[in-house]
This record gives C-alpha cells, structure tokens and sequence, in this order.
C-alpha cells in the first residue's frame, strides 16, 4: 500500500474505528491502543493490502477481532479493574452530578438491553445506529447480504424496544412498591 492510499482510506476511518473499539471493551485507553496496533500493523504490512477489495470492511473486520481479543485476554488475566479516569473527569466537567448520574444509567440500560440481543442483531444494530454505515457497508463489514442486514436492524430494533418497555415497567413497579411501604411506615 502506498503512502497516500494509507492517508486518504485508512486514516479518516480512525475515529470510527476508535468507537467501535471503545463499545466492545468500555475502556479507552485500551480502545486507544488497539487502534494503533492496527495501524501499526496495516502500515508495516503493505503486502496484506494487495488482494482486499473492501479496506473499510476490513478494518472493521480487524478491529472487532482484535478488540474481542483483548477482552478474552483480559478475563483470563482477571485483572480487570475499573479505571480512576471517569471519577477524575467528573471533577472537571460542568455537567451536574444528576445529570451525569442519569446519563450512565441510561447507558447502562441501553447496553444491558443491547447485551440481550444475538450476536449479529447487536453488531448490525451498532453499525448502523452508533457507527452510521449504510446497509452496503455493514454487509461488506459482516460478510453478510443487504437483505439480512435490514432484517436484523429491524429485529434488533424491534426486540430493543420491547426489552427497554419492560424494564420501564419493572421500574414504575419497583417505585410503586416503596412507594406503598413508605405509606405503611
């Protein structure tokens, strides 16, 4: 691969590909350093580059592999530890503790509901919805038809809708019932 094909293909899908990364390991620096290492390897390897005919498919392709092996590699190790980082920024940024507070609960709700879902209903769904890649290139990226990629969205979709309705609905029960023994005391 030449120079400019590395600067104008490959460079300009870094934050994307940084994302994606970031949404499989929930750690950014570790997001961080699997992106290098990806660069670092398409830019030592130009040979690999000859027979792809998708390089975008193909980052995808690396950076989701690469990023589920880090998390298998860390399991094992389990040394897993929450990172200081996210307590340290709350500090600086002007959002209020509440607000915050809200925002992470409903990202967790969100990828609990997401977590739920089959393999490939939950990567089409990210794809698309998070990524904003087009039916062709998530297609090209999983190696799959247009016409299954829409079927899955909308499954995905659809089964998200009815598992983030039924956690509201356990929540508004939840709330009623302390409500009721708050009422008893």
């Amino acid at each position: 691969m030449k120079v400019d094909s590395f600067h104008t293909l490959i460079l300009p899908l870094r934050e994307k590909l940084f994302r994606h990364a970031l949404g499989i390991v929930r750690d950014r620096a570790e997001a961080e350093d699997i992106l290098q290492d990806l660069l670092l390897k398409l830019w030592s390897r130009p040979e690999v580059w000859e027979g792809i005919s998708n390089p975008e498919a193909y980052c995808y392709r690396a950076i989701r592999n690469m990023s589920l092996d880090r998390l298998a590699a860390a399991a094992n190790r389990k040394s897993v530890q929450p990172g200081l980082e996210e307590e340290d920024r709350s500090y600086i940024e002007s959002e209020s503790p509440h607000s915050r507070l809200v925002r992470k609960e409903q990202r967790a709700l969100i990828d609990h509901c997401l977590s739920q879902l089959p393999e490939r209903q939950q990567w089409v769904f990210r794809l698309r919805e998070i990524e904003e890649m087009s039916y062709r290139q998530i297609a090209e990226a999983l190696d799959i038809s247009e016409e299954l990629v829409k079927v899955s969205l909308f499954r995905a979709r659809k089964r998200l809708q009815e598992l983030l309705l039924g956690e509201e609905l356990r929540e508004k029960k939840q709330i009623e019932a302390s409500q009721e023994q708050n009422e008893k005391l």
